[in-house]
């Protein structure tokens, strides 16, 4: 009941591609379509929990698309879920990050009779090491293994999935489900430090504040400064809040607003950028800049790579955490609440419109190394925060010289345009205290903090001949070869 992107880049395709199943607006949304306050901020939960909350679902037609256009032969529809089929049928353990999820949203869990009768044991959560499973998702799966996108755009189960997103209270309609398309883009590109970034253009703004954060970035010698240092922990927070604040005025879906893509990943307007920072003292807070004049014209994330160079990078979500808490009912389908995603309120570029995309930040990325062979393949959850994840991971192991686990593992900060800087427990004492002595308003936070995301990668050692994969231990996951 979600959406998301994925990039493609096989070893026989000049150009890497964009599979964007991201959810759109029903066509009965309207920017005013939810009660707001005095200072402009909606009033209630109703873009988060419920039918209100919930956009037209992609993933299905987004992920069978990238199967059938560019897929095996060997792999149809049928082979490709089973293994998802097996899981629902038989069950699957509740881990230590599940059981903590489902305790956090046991209250929304139980609002709703058929995602309770799921999730939880008569209303109580799972404990860890019980198994959860959900035969009505297995029965959902082998019909689309019969049918297709089709059987959830069409039919039976479009009735069911519109029948309860408005049984919540929600807009969707029949038509809404037929009328989805998924879109094939071209990848947002460019540069850092020789090596080629490609990831995803709007309505994720992931692949472009990537480009621009590591832009600002390449302005200052990183390496010499060294992993963790308070020089490079502020430098990395002042080019967050720079490009955080462009982010907020400008990213959009383009199919709707025109989005100076050219500016923002420009190197000459990072070099402007990065000409704000001071060394000596923290900015605050950071506001847009003008791009323009430099143009010329519960998330998951998995990548993969194979021994051909053939790279495959996905982030895919229903937004929080058990989404917008509806599951239709005999289907297992959990509905996303990625209506929030849109600036609710009315008159920005990011305001609901029928058929509108909201802003991502999902950024499954892929990179080339300077001879231009594949490289890396990353991606994460953890909404803005898979912005920073990623950026970073690509710097520790440019920069740093760190493994593909070194990387991912190395505690993170984030922040936006303004606000305190959050910022792992595991940071040195000394690098938190000269960053407060800068000016800087620090929150620790946990030591592996699942605040921060959960980046898995695969980088293909050239020198080693070998496939290394990554895999961040601050939530559920881990790196296989098969």
């Amino acid at each position: 009941g979600g959406g998301g992107f994925m990039i493609i880049k096989l070893v026989n395709m000049k150009e890497a591609v964009v599979i964007d199943f991201r959810e759109s607006a029903p066509a009965a949304s309207t920017p005013d379509m939810y009660v707001y306050g005095a200072d402009g901020k909606i009033i209630g939960n109703a873009s988060q929990v419920g039918g209100l909350a919930s956009g037209v679902p992609g993933e299905v037609a987004g992920l069978l698309y990238a199967l059938d256009n560019y897929g095996t032969r060997k792999i149809k529809r049928d082979k490709a879920l089973a293994p998802a089929i097996k899981l629902a049928e038989e069950g699957f353990p509740v881990t230590v990050n599940l059981a903590s999820i489902i305790q956090d949203n046991l209250g929304k869990i139980n609002t709703f009779p058929a995602t309770a009768a799921i999730y939880t044991k008569g209303g109580l959560p799972y404990e860890i090491g019980e198994t959860i499973k959900n035969p009505d998702y297995a029965a959902t799966l082998k019909l689309i293994a019969k049918y297709g996108a089709d059987a959830v755009y069409k039919g039976e189960l479009a009735e069911k999935i519109a029948k309860a997103v408005q049984d919540a209270g929600g807009i969707m309609t029949v038509k809404d489900l037929a009328d989805y398309q998924v879109k094939v883009r071209k990848p947002i590109t460019g540069t850092y430090r020789g090596y080629s970034l490609i990831s995803t253009p709007p309505a994720s703004s992931g692949g472009t504040i990537i480009i621009e954060i590591l832009n600002i970035l390449e302005n200052f010698d990183l390496a010499k400064y060294g992993d963790g240092t308070p020089e490079t922990e502020h430098l990395w927070i002042e080019a967050l809040r720079l490009a955080f604040a462009d982010r907020s005025k400008y990213m959009a879906d383009a199919d709707f607003v025109k989005v100076p893509l050219a500016g923002l990943t420009s190197k000459a307007y990072a070099k402007q950028l990065a000409a704000k920072i001071s060394m000596s003292a923290a900015m605050g807070s950071a506001s847009a800049d003008d791009p323009t004049k430099f143009e010329s014209g519960s998330t998951t994330s998995f990548a993969v790579m194979d021994k051909a160079g053939n790279m495959v990078a996905v982030t895919k979500s229903i937004n929080y955490f058990f989404g917008s808490g509806v599951v239709v009912p005999g289907t297992g389908i959990i509905m996303n609440n990625h209506m929030d995603d849109f600036a609710l309120k009315p008159g920005h570029v990011q305001s609901i419109e029928p058929g509108k995309r909201p802003l991502s930040s999902m950024s499954p990325t892929l990179v080339l190394d300077p001879d231009g062979k594949p490289f890396m393949a990353v991606g994460s959850p953890g909404a803005t925060r898979i912005i920073e994840a990623v950026a970073q991971t690509i710097s520790n192991v440019v920069d740093h010289g760190m493994s593909i686990q070194q990387a991912i593992m190395a505690p993170r900060l984030f922040t936006m345009a303004s606000g305190a800087v959050q910022i792992e427990g595991r940071t040195s004492t000394n690098t938190i205290k000269a960053l407060e002595a800068l000016g800087h308003t620090v929150n620790v936070r946990g030591d592996w903090d699942a605040y921060f995301g959960g980046v898995h990668a695969v980088v293909y050692n050239r020198a080693a001949k070998l496939l290394e994969g990554g895999a961040d231990p601050r939530r559920d996951g881990q790196a296989i070869g098969f």
